[in-house]
C-alpha cells in the first residue's frame, strides 16, 4: 500500500484517456511520469536538523527580544556572527530553504516534505516580519531585503510544486476506484482537478504576497524616509501579514487530525512561536508607550520648574 501511495503522491503528470463506460467511468486516468526516487535518510535526517535548528535560533532571538537593552536583540552576535546569519530567513539559511523545497519530492524517506514543507515556510515568513535587518549602509540594506524577498517567493512556487502533486495524487487515491488495468488506472465520476480538493493551503497565497510587500515598504522606508503616512502604511501591512501568517499556521495545526506525532509538535511550535511573537510585540508596545509618557512629563515638569524659576 505504501509502494501505491508513493506512485500517486509523486506522480507529475496524470493522463486521461477515452473511456466506453461512460456511467461507471466516465472518466480513466493512470499516472504518466513521477518524480525521481527519494534520498537516503542521511539527508531526511539532515533536512529535519536543519528545522529544528531554524525553529530553535528562531525561537531564541524571539525570546532576547523582549528585553528593551539596545543590545540585547539588534545588535546580539553569537561569536562573530551577526542575527541575521542565523535566522531562517537570512542569507545562509534561506536559499537553504530554497534549495530544499526544490527537491521536497525526493525529501520521503524519513518524512513526507509535503506535511513539513509548509511548517518550514511559515518559519521563514515569521523569521523575516519578526526581525528586520540592522545594516549601516542603505544599499546593503536593500541588496539583503531584496534577496529576502526573491527567497520567499522562489520558496513558496516550488512548496506548490510539491502541494500539487501530493493532493492531486491524495484526490486520485481517495476519491477514485481502481480499473485494474494497471497500477495506477483509476475511474473517477469527475474531471481530476489539479491540486485536488482536500486541501486549502498553498504555498504561493496571501501571506505570502503580503510578507513580500511588508518587507518592500520596509525598504522603501529606509531608503526614502520613515514619514508618519510611510510608517502607518508599513505597520499595517505587516500587521495584516503576520494575521494571514497565523490564520494558515492555526489551520495547519487543526488539519493535524490523521497526521503523525511529528506534525503535531511542528505545527504546534510553530504556533507557539507566532503567539510569542505577538506577545514580545504587545509588551515592547506598552513599554514604548510608558516611555513616551515619561518622557512627555518629564518635559512638562523641566518647563513648568523652569516658569517658576522665571517668576
Amino acid at each position: 500500500m505504501k509502494k501505491l501511495e508513493k506512485l500517486f503522491f509523486k506522480c507529475t503528470r496524470w493522463q486521461v484517456e477515452e473511456t466506453t463506460d461512460l456511467i461507471n467511468c466516465p472518466y480513466h486516468y493512470f499516472c504518466d511520469s513521477t518524480y525521481q526516487e527519494d534520498y537516503t535518510p542521511v539527508v531526511d535526517f539532515l533536512v529535519l536538523l536543519f528545522i529544528l535548528m531554524s525553529f530553535f535560533s528562531a525561537t531564541v532571538f524571539t525570546l532576547l527580544d523582549f528585553s528593551q537593552r539596545p543590545t540585547s536583540a539588534a545588535d546580539l552576535g553569537i561569536g562573530r556572527l551577526k542575527r541575521r546569519y542565523l535566522l531562517p530567513s537570512g542569507p545562509i539559511a534561506l536559499p537553504l530553504v530554497v534549495l530544499i523545497l526544490a527537491n521536497g519530492q525526493r525529501i520521503n524517506t524519513m518524512f513526507p516534505l509535503s506535511r513539513i514543507g509548509p511548517a518550514l515556510l511559515q518559519l521563514v515568513y515569521i523569521s523575516a516580519l519578526a526581525f528586520r535587518n540592522r545594516d549601516e549602509s542603505d544599499m546593503k540594506y536593500s541588496v539583503l531585503e531584496a534577496s529576502t524577498v526573491s527567497g520567499i517567493l522562489h520558496a513558496s512556487l516550488h512548496l506548490d510544486s510539491i502541494l500539487v502533486a501530493y493532493y492531486t495524487g491524495l484526490a486520485a487515491l481517495r476519491e477514485s476506484t481502481f480499473s485494474s488495468l494497471c497500477a495506477s488506472c483509476v475511474c473517477r465520476k469527475d474531471a481530476l482537478v489539479l491540486g485536488g480538493s482536500l486541501s486549502g493551503y498553498r504555498g504561493w497565497s496571501k501571506a505570502t504576497v503580503l510578507t513580500a510587500i511588508a518587507i518592500c515598504s520596509r525598504m522603501v522606508c529606509r531608503v526614502f524616509g520613515e514619514e508618519r503616512l510611510s510608517l502607518a502604511i508599513r505597520l499595517a501591512v505587516e500587521g495584516v501579514s503576520w494575521m494571514f501568517v497565523a490564520e494558515n499556521s492555526i489551520g495547519l495545526l487543526m488539519g493535524v487530525a490523521d497526521w503523525s506525532l511529528l506534525d503535531l509538535v511542528v505545527y504546534g511550535g510553530i504556533c507557539t512561536l507566532i503567539f510569542l511573537n505577538f506577545l514580545r510585540m504587545g509588551i515592547n508596545l506598552l513599554a514604548s508607550m510608558a516611555g513616551k509618557n515619561g518622557h512627555q512629563a518629564e518635559k512638562k515638569a523641566f518647563w513648568c520648574h523652569d516658569v517658576e524659576m522665571q517668576q
